[in-house]
């Protein structure tokens, strides 16, 4: 999904315009890259959470010439998803699964 399809998915669930959904997801987003920026933790309940992990520098290497790079340390954006969401990701693989020939339905 693209963040053109969630603005259309918006639009279509709360029967908004797209230019009203696409500035509702522009301010989810911009609230997530603020908070981020401002080193805050976003929780979700049900879906997870963003934060962000720092990186050490360490000594990299150009791919293409095999040079030594030095990586400098940063910040970088981390997603952990809630157990609820694993569940239902899980639980969404599982149904095509249990469709099958045994008729035991998986539940």
């Amino acid at each position: 999904m693209t963040k053109a399809d969630l603005i259309e998915e918006v639009a279509r669930v709360v029967e908004f315009t797209r230019k009203e959904s696409e500035v509702i997801v522009e301010a989810i987003f911009d609230s997530v890259v603020n908070a981020l920026q401002a080193d805050d933790k976003i929780e979700i309940r049900g879906f997870g959470s963003f934060r962000t992990r720092q990186r050490q520098s360490r000594i990299g290497r150009n791919p293409k010439t095999g040079a030594r790079v030095d990586v400098p340390a940063k910040r970088v954006p981390y997603f952990k998803p809630s157990k609820e969401l694993k569940d239902l990701v899980n639980e969404q693989d599982a149904v095509p699964a249990s469709g099958g020939p045994s008729g035991t339905g998986g539940k």
